[in-house]
């Protein structure tokens, strides 16, 4: 009896270890599975599937390249229609409805067309939409800067960003390389970097977006100054 009272309490410890290691261990593999691996593809792809909620959104816009920057604010509409009004330089205005590229610069007093309906990849198809991060995803191959946790956007900038480097798998993409800053809260593209095969560099900065604003068509048809000059297939020649 007395033999009994000093073993059943020593079982009794062994299977409530065993019960604790099992509830632990129960709760570590649903930890894990609960808790997905994001790799820099499916981060790329979670701000693509942001992307294609949006319908229409606004937002400034600054454009780098070389030692000039370009100033103005961006609207785009789905799914092709994308319009930037310039206040540096000022009035110059880019504009694309699907069909036609339109570009007003009135330093020149001209404006130049281009027809793109045979070239559905070219102009007007921005980065920052989700028809660009679907020809990104197929085109390039993401990789994180510093993993997946956030990173301020530059040296002493309080703004956190997760950072992907994107690089071509093919010679034929214009970009050898692409970085891009993704908002982590948002999962809303903050910076665009692109790098040519000569290593020359475009910077494109998107700030104060607004999405699904019930922008209309409407804003997407350009009146040109009846004095411009007009240009048509500035880009492209006919070719017998």
């Amino acid at each position: 009896m007395h033999g009994m009272m000093r073993v059943l309490p020593v079982g009794l410890g062994l299977v409530r270890i065993k019960i604790i290691f099992l509830l632990l261990l129960s709760k570590g593999t649903w930890f894990l599975v609960a808790q997905e691996i994001v790799t820099a593809e499916r981060y790329l792809q979670m701000v693509s599937e942001r992307y294609s909620t949006i319908r229409d959104y606004e937002a400034k816009i600054l454009i780098r390249s070389g030692g000039t920057d370009m100033l103005g604010t961006i609207s785009h509409l789905v799914p092709s229609f994308l319009r930037i009004d310039f206040t540096r330089p000022a009035e110059q205005v880019i504009l694309f409805n699907g069909d036609l590229l339109t570009i007003y610069l009135p330093q020149y007093n001209a404006v130049l067309n281009q027809s793109i309906t045979a070239n559905p990849r070219g102009a007007g198809v921005s980065l920052a939409t989700a028809q660009g991060l679907l020809l990104l995803r197929r085109n390039y191959i993401p990789v994180f800067v510093t993993g997946p946790d956030p990173q301020p956007l530059e040296k002493g900038s309080e703004e956190q960003v997760v950072q992907l480097r994107l690089t071509r798998r093919s010679i034929s993409e214009g970009f050898r390389e692409i970085l891009i800053s993704i908002n982590p809260n948002t999962k809303l593209i903050r910076r665009i970097v692109g790098t040519s095969i000569a290593d020359g560099q475009v910077r494109f900065d998107f700030s104060d977006i607004k999405v699904n604003q019930g922008i209309p068509e409407q804003r997407f048809i350009y009146d040109s100054p009846a004095s411009a000059n007009m240009f048509n297939n500035f880009l492209f020649q006919d070719t017998d």
